[in-house]
């Protein structure tokens, strides 16, 4: 039995990209010679039917229109005239007598002016005198005109294909042709030298790569095929890697959950306990002045509020972790929140207020949540008041773009210790603990605005001034 003869793929390519390039040819050829006919009939229809309805009009407005055919000039030469009435019968021909024409009606052209108004046919025999004509037909509201021209020499040659283009189109296809079979070729021998190396590898035999692959697509993948081996060893120790981080991280996390418990459980204890001592004095039935008595109750009062506002912050931070896409948003004007922030200091007794100067000269909106922006204010607000021991409090726009918007908010207190700056948006982190305590603050303030200003998309800082004081200044998307 004879060896079958098995092409190589540069080969088997070749002659299928050949193929498919020289049918390409054919029938883009093929279209171009079939538009070309009918855009050089069309054109010379479209002059014949320009004449046709000059006579038309002559027709249809009761003048000699023999003596119109006789004298005026013609789009071409020899050019025959019939005038046809609607039924089919041939009442005038220029060049035949009527009477022995028969009914037109079934022509094509005549069939296709009675339908549509206008048509024409191309190489017709005529068979009055066996002479071949281009046939165009034009109906009027009485007869329909048709004109003619016969199919000579010169017509057939104006009717004929454009034969440079259709030599510039097999030129450019053998050009394609030699292109396709340098190009498979270069294509082929990638393929080839990957399937060696495909077998090596089957083989656990080692690849030489002394010779890199060509400079292209196919051979950036070959490239990267023989090196997946190192970079498969690299991935699993990436990965490895990853998942020690990943476990790092898990278990941080849970080490932030479990001190955050604590923090909360330590700092829950503090009020109960306080209301717990003065509620159990209340029921002992010990014998109390009433002054003792109303003073035990605005304690237990006191400590209740500062548990409201303890798990009313955790609450909020909770929500602001876990929920943010539950958080609706809507445009929000800080103007607003700034001026009522300002208006509730205004209101305070004197000697716990501050005065706040407001440098904010235009109408400021973002895009985000009411109440966390105004805790914003009011956290930054409640802290200067309660730990800066200022006078003053000044809160400034410093830029207001289509994106962002930043503040800066300041007073001229006391001010923090260096070492003490990086921790102030710790939760539960005070400076001075016992006072932050004898003052209900929850340790939670600073931590819900830095919460609050990244989920606008923002970020914080802070720093002490050289006048005194703390300068917050932080930024919010739009």
């Amino acid at each position: 039995m004879a060896s079958v003869i098995k092409l190589s793929y540069h080969r088997r390519l070749f002659l299928v990209l050949l193929a498919f390039s020289w049918l390409m040819t054919c029938l883009v050829a093929a279209f171009q010679y079939v538009r070309e006919r009918e855009y050089k009939s069309d054109f010379i229809s479209a002059q014949l039917q320009l004449y046709n309805r000059y006579l038309l009009e002559t027709v249809e407005q009761g003048e000699d229109y023999q003596r119109y055919i006789a004298t005026h000039s013609r789009p071409f030469e020899d050019l025959r005239v019939s005038v046809i009435t609607l039924s089919g019968t041939v009442v005038y021909d220029n060049e035949l007598d009527s009477d022995s024409l028969d009914n037109h009606r079934g022509r094509p052209e005549v069939a296709a002016a009675l339908k549509k108004g206008a048509g024409y046919h191309i190489g017709r025999r005529s068979a009055s005198d066996g002479r071949q004509y281009f046939y165009s037909a034009t109906r009027g509201e009485r007869v329909v005109v048709r004109t003619a021209i016969p199919y000579s020499a010169s017509l057939r040659e104006l009717l004929s294909a454009d034969w440079v283009f259709l030599w510039g189109m097999v030129i450019l296809s053998s050009i394609m042709s030699v292109v396709a079979y340098f190009a498979t070729r270069r294509l082929g021998n990638t393929i080839d030298r990957l399937n060696l190396f495909a077998k090596r590898a089957k083989r656990g035999e080692v690849f030489n790569e002394e010779e890199p692959f060509p400079n292209d697509e196919l051979g950036a993948i070959s490239n990267s095929i023989v090196h997946l081996y190192g970079q498969w060893q690299q991935t699993i120790l990436d990965r490895d890697r990853a998942h020690e981080a990943a476990m790092r991280e898990e278990q941080e996390k849970i080490r932030i959950k479990r001190q955050l418990t604590n923090n909360i459980n330590h700092e829950l204890k503090t009020p109960v306990a306080s209301m717990q001592v003065c509620l159990e004095t209340l029921l002992s039935g010990i014998s109390l002045t009433e002054e003792k008595r109303q003073e035990l109750i605005e304690r237990c009062y006191a400590n209740a509020e500062r548990l409201r506002r303890l798990l009313g912050d955790v609450s909020l931070i909770t929500r602001m972790e876990d929920g943010s896409a539950l958080i609706a948003k809507q445009p929000v004007c800080l103007n607003d929140i700034i001026n009522e922030v300002a208006a509730e200091v205004a209101i305070m007794p004197a000697d716990e207020r501050m005065e706040v100067h407001i440098e904010v000269k235009e109408r400021v909106e973002v895009e985000g949540n009411l109440m966390l922006i105004s805790s914003i204010f009011q956290n930054l607000t409640e802290n200067a008041l309660d730990y800066s021991g200022g006078k003053n409090i000044y809160i400034t726009l410093l830029e207001n773009t289509a994106e962002v918007c930043r503040l800066r908010f300041e007073d001229d207190g006391r001010g923090v210790a260096s070492a003490e700056l990086p921790r102030l948006f710790e939760r539960f982190y005070r400076v001075d603990k016992g006072r932050s305590r004898r003052m209900g603050g929850t340790g939670l303030g600073l931590a819900i605005v830095k919460h609050a200003v990244i989920f606008h998309g923002g970020e914080i800082s802070v720093r002490n001034r050289e006048e005194g004081g703390l300068c917050f200044e932080f930024s919010l998307r739009k």
